[in-house]
């Protein structure tokens, strides 16, 4: 039997357990997903107890996504983001990965969204780096707002890098959102804003029609944020189909099997 889990500090509340363990019963695959909780300041000791354990794969989430850098070799899009949140065991190297910028982009494939012109992403931490790498990766020009500006010029910088790949990205303040929203094609909220109140970061006045917007926070399944870009006649997709997706590359990844994203959504919203 396959063990594949995921570390966490707290790790409670998290929906990854039934996700994949559906999809191990839809395929019949002969694996458990466990959680793991070490200490915060563990995280290099974790992956290498994993290891010694004989784990096959390990998702990775808060407060561990940078800390384990140090203990295994992370993809390029890794390095890049800066943060792991999914590990492979199963190699002749522990690699690190990070699934959160593919997440976001098949999310935005399910919607039938095409993922030209510019994007704008709110929120410079985390999940706003993955998910703003994962868009210039796919060629669009990415503005940055967030609520610390030199945060989001410092990601845009990481952005544009060097060379000829460079993407075009720019950062900015909160105040700039409805100016960056007047032409955009694509809205991402990666901040945690809506999770906790019924609040929203971006003004709605300043929505449209001609807009795809995906609002990274899952609970609730529908934010404001998402029920004004409703109003306003944009597309919108919720947290939740980018949470699926991450958990679908990690067990693709892991596997080498072709996900039952059907049995895993069902898995997921079940229980949201």
């Amino acid at each position: 039997m396959d063990v594949y889990g995921l570390i966490g500090n707290p790790v409670g509340y998290s929906l990854s357990p039934p996700m994949h363990e559906a999809a191990y019963e839809a395929l019949e695959v002969d694996a458990r997903y466990v959680t793991f909780e070490p200490p915060a300041d563990a995280a290099a000791a974790a992956v290498e107890s994993a290891a010694t354990l004989g784990v096959a794969g390990l998702n990775v989430t808060i407060p561990f996504k940078q800390g384990v850098l140090d203990a295994v070799e992370p993809d390029p899009l890794a390095a890049r983001i800066g943060a792991v949140n999914t590990i492979d065991f199963t190699g002749e190297r522990v690699t690190g990965h990070n699934t959160d910028a593919a997440g976001a982009v098949r999310a935005f494939d399910e919607h039938g969204v095409s993922l030209s012109g510019t994007a704008v992403v709110v929120g410079a931490g985390g999940a706003g780096r993955a998910i703003a790498f994962g868009l210039a990766d796919e060629g669009m020009a990415v503005r940055v707002a967030n609520r610390t500006e030199s945060k989001a010029r410092d990601l845009a910088a990481d952005l544009r890098g060097a060379g000829e790949s460079a993407a075009d990205a720019t950062g900015h303040g909160l105040d700039a959102l409805a100016d960056l929203l007047a032409d955009a094609d694509v809205l991402v909220n990666a901040t945690s804003v809506g999770m906790e109140s019924d609040g929203t970061p971006v003004p709605a006045g300043a929505l449209h029609g001609d807009l795809s917007v995906l609002d990274a926070v899952y609970r609730p399944v529908e934010t404001r944020l998402l029920r004004d870009a409703a109003a306003a006649g944009a597309t919108t997709v919720d947290g939740a189909w980018m949470l699926l997706y991450q958990g679908v590359d990690a067990f693709e990844r892991w596997t080498g099997r072709e996900a039952p994203v059907d049995r895993m959504n069902e898995a997921l919203r079940s229980r949201l």
